[in-house]
């Protein structure tokens, strides 16, 4: 079978005096019936050069699959007088949300069951659920189509009845007030934007909803959420360097909004309630890695901030939970995420204890103010995720629940870890490099590397347990993150030398970190692998380009690739928010720097390693056209006779398929892929 060629269309785009020819921006014609037949087309060709391995893919979906508890139960936990706990029923594909009143042994109420809705839908996800103050109702949020946009329905919690209100066009999430019978929402606008809160008076049509807040700045967006102590709402509006926040009493839903401080470039904050004072952690002052300060509520400008954790150079304040008389913290230090317990009756504190050489750690739900029990998860490469209760009096740990791995395949201690640190090419940094891999994997240039990667946003992605990885370390591979500058592993500075006129940064940390791996003697280019999501395919799109012989295969999903024309269409969703990430290109400075790195505008007429590429029809945050322009000027430009396929999902979003293993099929794919490009290798 002949691989697809899309057609030529010139096109040419011109800005600051430059011109560049988009032959295949017709791509972006969603409803053009010869894009869809040219999807189709990759798909097709996809599956044939894939069809060596279909018993291969059935083989790791079914072994994947088999490691699931297929009745799973999430732990419970106790909020307003019920607890709540998300439970699975073997041979369905969604969750049943269920209560039980006061106490465990109690009857089960089932407050939404997910797979009747999802009944005869290709796909189906559920955004939020929120049970009103008096335990009577429920909100709830679904998109049945995969771009994000979610309608809010309500259900009577007594008698199973779905009200007849519902709104359309929103971002999921509903905030009761205290009288039951107000919520307030989101809406998008045609970029799909958070820019508006409503409130909704049930019972009425949505039409008649009040507008409450309009952010106007294109480049912010709003949230709303409700305090942990239920007496206050807040608006939060935000970008990606500025934060503002206005608040209302949850008892009073015609009350003026008062705000905290409002917002200034590059003043960041977020905002908890307790008794009469609200803790704040912001960077306020230089505190670049962030602090805690607390204020009256009614002064609660900057000019009032008082610090409780002063700003602290080398340790980065990630998050903080509060106590009657304790405060917990989410720090990290040299990469490594810790939890500190401070008693405030004597002011003397202590840390959790953790043994692997890299891991994850993170404060869990706690509802509760007075209390001296708390909840936290842990993770590791080899460790499931665990949840863990705490008495921070006592100093006494007990395990609540931990990850199942079924199949009697899977014994910890048969599985290494590490964390090693490559150096930077600028001579400024080290990069720091997660690993794991099984005790019988020898390293050597013979053996097979997955590097993955993100960097960017300043998201963290930190060394936690995967099942599905087990089916490729059983394998011999041996499994690596790459801690690169734009994201935060190393405090916000690890972040800002990662974005904007710095973002090589992070795609030559990558590289690095691969030639690191390869000269350690871990593995070499002809088993080394790269793979990245989104920005991160924007990563291993920008490496392939610099370094195309580095890599023998590489996953890119639903990549972020086509970065200059993307961001110059304010049309786009989520295009203007990220000028703070990317910068804007109608600046031309920003415009030269960022098509240099464009992994779209680079494609050159040179070999390039085995590639697959994924993309979702309905992906409201890297559309479609992106990957599939960049796999036909790939196919146009390639000198080589390596695999390249592109498989778009033709009924989902930016997250895959929707379902409880459905999304494991495609993970099933991209391991097959490896693994046959290393069959091929060693044959």
């Amino acid at each position: 079978m002949k691989a697809p060629q899309a057609k030529k269309i010139q096109k040419t785009l011109e800005i600051h005096h430059n011109k560049r020819i988009d032959n295949y921006f017709w791509l972006n014609e969603r409803e053009n019936p010869e894009v869809i037949e040219y999807l189709n087309e990759e798909n097709a060709y996809a599956d044939f050069v894939m069809k060596d391995t279909e018993d291969l893919q059935e083989l790791l979906f079914e072994e994947m699959k088999s490691r699931y508890k297929k009745d799973d139960e999430s732990l419970p936990y106790f909020f307003n007088e019920y607890w709540y706990m998300v439970r699975y029923e073997d041979g369905k594909e969604y969750p049943i949300f269920c209560r039980k009143y006061k106490s465990l042994h109690h009857d089960e109420e089932i407050v939404l069951d997910v797979n009747i809705l999802a009944e005869g839908k290709t796909f189906f996800e559920t955004g939020s659920i929120a049970v009103s103050p008096n335990n009577q109702l429920a909100s709830f949020s679904s998109d049945s189509v995969g771009r994000r946009i979610y309608s809010i329905y309500f259900k009577n919690l007594k008698t199973g009845e779905i009200l007849h209100d519902e709104i359309p066009n929103t971002t999921g999430k509903a905030v009761w007030a205290n009288d039951n019978e107000h919520i307030f929402y989101i809406r998008k606008d045609d970029s799909l934007r958070a820019f508006q809160v409503y409130r909704h008076k049930l019972g009425t049509p949505s039409s008649e909803d009040i507008l409450i807040f309009h952010e106007k700045d294109e480049t912010f967006d709003v949230n709303v959420f409700k305090t942990k102590s239920l007496q206050y709402i807040f608006i939060a509006s935000s970008s990606s360097i500025s934060d503002e926040h206005w608040f209302i009493p949850s008892d009073n839903v015609f009350a003026d909004w008062a705000v905290i401080q409002p917002r200034i470039e590059d003043l960041e904050y977020s905002v908890e309630h307790y008794k009469d004072e609200f803790y704040i952690i912001t960077n306020a002052h230089e505190a670049t890695n962030f602090k805690i300060v607390k204020t009256k509520i009614a002064k609660c400008g900057m000019e009032n901030w008082i610090d409780v954790i002063p700003h602290r150079p080398e340790v980065l304040l990630e998050g903080f939970e509060i106590f009657k008389e304790f405060l917990v913290l989410e720090e990290r230090e040299k990469g490594l995420l810790q939890i500190k317990i401070i008693d405030e009756k004597n002011n003397k504190y202590h840390y959790l204890p953790f043994s692997d050489p890299t891991y994850t750690s993170y404060i869990g739900i706690n509802l509760e103010f007075d209390t001296e029990v708390l909840r936290y998860g842990y993770t590791s490469l080899t460790q499931p995720s665990s949840t863990y209760e705490y008495n921070m009096r006592e100093k006494t740990t007990k395990l609540l629940k931990q990850q199942e791995v079924l199949g009697g395949k899977f014994f910890p201690e048969n599985y290494i870890s590490e964390r090693i640190w490559a150096n930077s090419r600028d001579g400024k940094s080290k990069i720091p490099i997660s690993l794991v891999y099984h005790k019988d994997t020898k390293k050597n240039k013979d053996t097979p590397l997955l590097l993955y990667g993100y960097g960017s946003y300043g998201h963290t992605v930190d060394a936690s347990f995967s099942n599905v990885r087990l089916s490729i370390l059983d394998r011999g591979f041996i499994y690596a993150i790459a801690h690169i500058r734009g994201g935060e592993y190393l405090g916000r500075e690890w972040y800002e030398e990662g974005k904007m006129l710095f973002k090589k940064n992070t795609f030559f940390d990558f590289i690095d970190a691969g030639k690191h791996l390869i000269k350690e003697n871990y593995t070499s280019s002809k088993h080394l692998y790269a793979m990245g999501g989104s920005a991160g395919g924007l990563l291993v799109g920008a490496a392939i380009n610099y370094e195309p012989n580095l890599f023998n295969g590489v996953v890119a999903q639903v990549p972020f690739v086509d970065v200059v024309t993307t961001m110059l269409d304010e049309t786009i969703p989520l295009t203007t928010g990220e000028y703070d990430e990317w910068g804007n290109p109608n600046n031309e400075e920003y415009y030269h720097y960022i098509k240099e790195y464009s992994p779209y505008d680079n494609v050159e007429a040179k070999a390039y390693p085995n590639i697959l590429i994924t993309a979702g029809l309905h992906d409201s945050q890297v559309q479609y056209w992106e990957p599939a322009k960049w796999t036909a000027k790939l196919r146009e430009l390639k000198t080589d006779d390596n695999i390249l396929i592109f498989k778009t999902d033709m009924s989902a979003g930016h997250g895959g398929a929707s379902g409880r293993f459905e999304s494991l099929k495609e993970e099933a794919l991209e391991f097959a892929f490896l693994l046959k490009l290393e069959k091929e290798k060693n044959d």
